[in-house]
């Protein structure tokens, strides 16, 4: 017969067993969050980008001006020492070409094994009509080289960052929205670094989804995932199996989206972080950007919720860019209600 004493006794050893249980499940940690400036130098600020620039040093960039697509918009940055984001500085003015002055849209930045760090970014009226640019920097930032636009039909990375598998040659996700009909294509490009030259890879799309802005999931040293934004409230998928050179098996998750921008990581093989409005496509361009989440995945398939970076009655928060630096903490930026760049960074305990 138990005792009233072995009974409590075995509560307690259950109870332990249940909050180790807990302790152990995927969780983040030391969360902190901040906005790269509480003054922002641009009336409107939108569609950041980071890098790990040096080891554990990140450097972020993203589009501002009056707002978006007006002829002032232009390409600002910002670098992240010891806690503290720089004030920001104006690293790219807008184009005049042909007597016309274009806005700057969606920066990505990208540090390549051979050290150079890139900055590829577009120019244009919209995203309908605009074209790829880039400039890099052999010195981490401090000098870079003149603008440089981009083979015609090339637009570089259009929103996220991109991968290297092969030393040397940088794979990009891409896409184009069409001027009549406002169609949404993605596509992959490379771009190889000892000749300067950029080729285009199609993605297989026979069900015709409208999706762009991919994001990169490494799976294996053959097997890669992409991600995209669609206008179907879910995101859709694509898969390559030999190292990004043909793309198949374009389908839809069961994971909910706004029709906004995404952007993920591969942790590891086995685990992938994914940072997503997680609600359908309002009346408006703007609704269903008032939560902002993190998920995670062992599979890249399904996903859940590991918190929310906003969730708010109303707002916007958009555009996330997310990476992990050399000590493994996770960064994450995003837009804030079109006026603040806002940054997030914890641990993460897988």
């Amino acid at each position: 017969m138990v005792s009233k004493l072995d009974s409590s006794i075995i509560v307690l050893f259950l109870v332990c067993i249940s909050c180790t249980s807990v302790k152990q499940k995927n969780q983040a940690y030391n969360i902190t969050s901040t906005f790269i400036t509480e003054k922002p130098v641009t009336a409107n600020s939108h569609a950041a980008t980071l890098v790990e620039y040096k080891p554990n040093q990140i450097m972020a960039a993203w589009f501002g001006g009056k707002y978006e697509g007006a002829k002032d918009v232009g390409i600002y940055s910002s670098v992240y020492k010891e806690k503290v984001w720089s004030s920001p500085q104006c690293l790219i003015t807008p184009a005049v070409i042909k007597g016309d002055t274009l806005p700057c849209w969606n920066p990505v930045l990208f540090k390549a094994k051979s050290k150079i760090l890139y900055l590829f970014y577009k120019v244009g009226k919209n995203p309908r009509e605009w074209f790829g640019a880039m400039i890099s920097s052999k010195d981490d930032g401090m000098t870079w080289s003149k603008p440089e636009y981009l083979p015609e039909g090339i637009l570089g990375p259009i929103k996220n960052k991109p991968i290297e598998v092969t030393q040397g040659v940088i794979l990009c996700g891409s896409s184009t929205e069409s001027v009549e009909k406002n169609q949404w294509r993605s596509h992959v490009e490379t771009y190889t670094e000892s000749t300067g030259t950029w080729k285009k890879i199609s993605i297989e799309n026979k069900q015709n989804f409208e999706i762009i802005q991919p994001a990169f999931l490494v799976h294996s040293d053959s097997e890669i995932q992409l991600l995209f934004r669609s206008k179907h409230n879910k995101l859709i998928t694509s898969w390559s199996h030999d190292n990004g050179q043909n793309w198949h098996q374009t389908d839809s998750l069961n994971v909910k989206n706004s029709n906004s921008g995404i952007d993920a990581l591969t942790v590891n093989k086995n685990f992938f972080l994914l940072v997503n409005n997680p609600l359908e496509q309002g009346k408006d361009w703007f609704n269903g950007r008032n939560i902002l989440d993190v998920e995670h995945s062992k599979d890249g398939i399904h996903w859940e919720k590991l918190f929310d970076l906003e969730n708010q009655p109303e707002g916007e928060f958009s555009y996330p860019a997310i990476i992990q630096t050399s000590d493994k903490m996770i960064h994450v930026l995003y837009t804030y209600n079109r006026k603040y760049i806002k940054h997030v960074a914890f641990n993460l305990e897988a």
